[in-house]
């Protein structure tokens, strides 16, 4: 019951997306931490070691997929009759970029190994997951609602 009424929290907590994006960036990571905090029922000692290592995580990977990945999806899109060269070279910051948000998620897991036990890594993956999939299923309701408004 008292997951049922988390998660109903959870979803009722993101009707307020029509507010500014950082705002909303925001309340999602707030909503995450809350939603993997309780998934992994960490206890007060395992939290503080925790986020710190976890929200590096998220920094570096924010800084890929920001800088990064962002650069490379917009040379694809702005160029799809690049030459051979160039998409040698497109491929190449590709294939970097992937391996660093590879290394990323395995020096968390490592990182974690000594905070956390196995099970619990394996349960973040798992809420992670979960998460993100919410996350977009009630992004998608909003926009098939607005859809239906205009």
């Amino acid at each position: 019951m008292k997951k049922f009424i988390a998660i109903v929290l959870f979803l009722l907590s993101f009707s307020s997306f029509a507010q500014g994006g950082e705002k909303l960036r925001e309340r999602i990571k707030a909503q995450k931490i809350a939603f993997i905090t309780e998934q992994l029922s960490l206890t007060p000692d395992e939290a503080t070691k925790f986020w710190p290592v976890y929200n590096q995580f998220e920094t570096k990977t924010e800084k890929v997929r920001n800088e990064d990945m962002r650069n490379i999806k917009m040379k694809m899109r702005n160029n799809p009759d690049m030459s051979d060269s160039e998409a040698d070279i497109l491929l190449q910051d590709l294939i970097a970029a992937e391996d660093k948000m590879h290394r990323a998620k395995i020096d968390l897991m490592s990182d974690l190994k000594g905070i956390i036990s196995s099970k619990k890594i394996i349960r973040l993956k798992r809420a992670e997951d979960e998460f993100n999939r919410k996350l977009l299923e009630r992004l998608k309701e909003m926009r098939n609602s607005r859809g239906k408004r205009d």
